[in-house]
């Protein structure tokens, strides 16, 4: 039998250890119990049992139930960090999915917003009702610093300084973040005016909903995509989206990778090189739509 205690010990060292991003830790926890529920429910062997054979057939289960490729990638990835993890805890002598490779999933390039579409979508709230003076903040904030959903309802109200225009992200890789004058001066307004009409007594979180307590990621979704409905753009226009935005817009501004790289948390450059393919790449069509001998 597959103990879901081990899931719960890995639960527990990815947050307080590895302190990694809550979507993170979402997702490879997601992954590892369904995984534990079908080992439960065909092979019914310990963890120390589990084998290569164990991990391919939970993959086929997958993608016979529909499953993209890019998520059984993930899985992939999932089941290799936790068992990996096991193996250094002693709880297992091996890494069954060492040596599994899960075929490339199609990349499509990261969704940009144009800078019309911000503006538009930014221009949404009203700033004198006191939802609207909140999620105008939200939206700033989340545009101006690039940050996650996941950061960006992890913020507490110290995290952020009006007076000298700076961010401290500490939900994951801690980092501080350089914020625009109009994002600070919504968060001023939303601070001044509708945080204090919305906020439970001793509530610290930075965006509260309307209960007063923390905003969710669920709260935040449900807001973006209201806005976007009301801004008349065609696509669904996700967190994801904007942080794609604000990494390719500052890259077309003249930022240098290293810098973006701090911006956004990435542990790893290969991560923001990305953007720099997609501006490379939409400067290229642009070339070509424009120059008369293209």
């Amino acid at each position: 039998m597959f103990d879901t205690a081990y899931v719960e010990s890995y639960e527990k060292y990815l947050t307080d250890e590895r302190r990694a991003p809550a979507n993170t830790v979402t997702s490879y926890i997601r992954d590892v119990t369904k995984f534990a529920d079908f080992i439960n429910g065909s092979s019914g062997s310990d963890i120390a049992a589990v084998t290569e054979a164990d991990i391919t057939g939970f993959l086929s289960h997958l993608k016979e139930n529909g499953l993209s490729q890019a998520t059984l990638s993930r899985c992939v990835a999932s089941l290799k960090a936790f068992f990996n993890h096991m193996t250094q805890e002693g709880t297992t002598t091996h890494n069954p999915a060492a040596n599994i490779i899960a075929a490339a999933a199609v990349k499509k390039p990261p969704r940009i917003l144009l800078d019309e579409e911000i503006e538009r979508l930014l221009e949404q709230p009203d700033s004198k009702d006191v939802k609207g003076c909140r999620d105008k903040a939200m939206l700033e904030t989340i545009y101006a610093t690039g940050i996650r959903v996941s950061e960006l309802v992890a913020l507490d109200l110290p995290d952020v300084s009006l007076e000298t225009g700076l961010m401290i992200c500490r939900n994951g890789r801690e980092r501080t973040i350089p914020v625009y004058a109009e994002a600070i001066k919504a968060l001023d307004n939303y601070l001044s005016f509708a945080r204090p009409q919305m906020a439970l007594p001793g509530e610290t979180a930075l965006f509260v909903n309307s209960g007063g307590s923390r905003m969710t990621r669920q709260g935040f979704w449900k807001i973006l995509k209201g806005y976007t409905e009301k801004a008349r753009i065609a696509e669904d226009i996700t967190p994801q989206i904007l942080r794609n935005s604000f990494a390719a817009h500052l890259l077309e501004n003249g930022a240098d990778l290293r810098s973006l790289q701090e911006m956004l948390g990435h542990a790893d450059m290969s991560s923001t090189q990305v953007y720099a393919r997609v501006v490379r790449q939409q400067l290229k069509d642009t070339y070509n739509k424009a120059h008369p001998r293209a």
